[in-house]
């Protein structure tokens, strides 16, 4: 099983999420619609995971931007693969620009954001990673988060790094061969 995980004011049915679907067709590709609330986003996916894990299914994620740094948190929680693609590695600080309302890119319906769900979003940071299950995916010409970051928190994954691009990792599809390969390596 993928789970494949959007990002900040996203939903499930993005075009990362529908190539990723379709590239996988021999596995269970879930692509949750999360709610903006950290701590039920997390909840909602610690329970499919623990299902999962119940019924000796393998588990793997992929996440962007905040799926990102839910993907990181999931990953050293339970030890899986993980895919980051631009993940925000400080999300907490990176979200806290965005305090008021805001607008769900799916559907545009309005959202408030505000401290208490960036307390919820502390309360995961991971300190001391674990790397060596991890894929970095970043692009250098990311305009909503400083790559960098990541590199520096990041620095012994395995690592995609593009000049250009954007914040939605431009040619995503292009790297799924790519991800297939290393969600097979021992």
């Amino acid at each position: 099983m993928i789970i494949f995980i959007h990002g900040f004011g996203s939903s499930g049915f993005s075009f990362k999420a529908d190539r990723t679907r379709e590239y996988f067709t021999n596995e269970v590709v879930l692509s949750p619609s999360l709610t903006y609330v950290p701590h039920l986003a997390i909840t909602t996916l610690e329970d499919i995971i623990e299902y999962a894990l119940t019924k000796e299914e393998s588990v793997k994620l992929i996440g962007s931007s905040l799926g990102g740094f839910y993907a990181l948190y999931l990953s050293n929680k339970y030890n899986l693969k993980a895919v980051l693609i631009n993940p925000a590695i400080n999300a907490p600080i990176t979200l806290g620009k965005y305090e008021g309302m805001a607008t769900n890119y799916y559907d545009l319906s309005k959202f408030e954001w505000n401290s208490s769900h960036v307390e919820q979003v502390k309360k995961l940071e991971v300190k001391n990673p674990k790397q060596d299950n991890l894929l970095l995916m970043l692009q250098k010409g990311d305009e909503v988060l400083d790559y960098k970051e990541a590199l520096e928190k990041l620095p012994n994954s395995q690592k995609i790094v593009e000049e250009g691009g954007d914040h939605s990792f431009m040619g995503y599809a292009d790297h799924l061969d790519r991800i297939a390969k290393f969600f097979n390596e021992a």
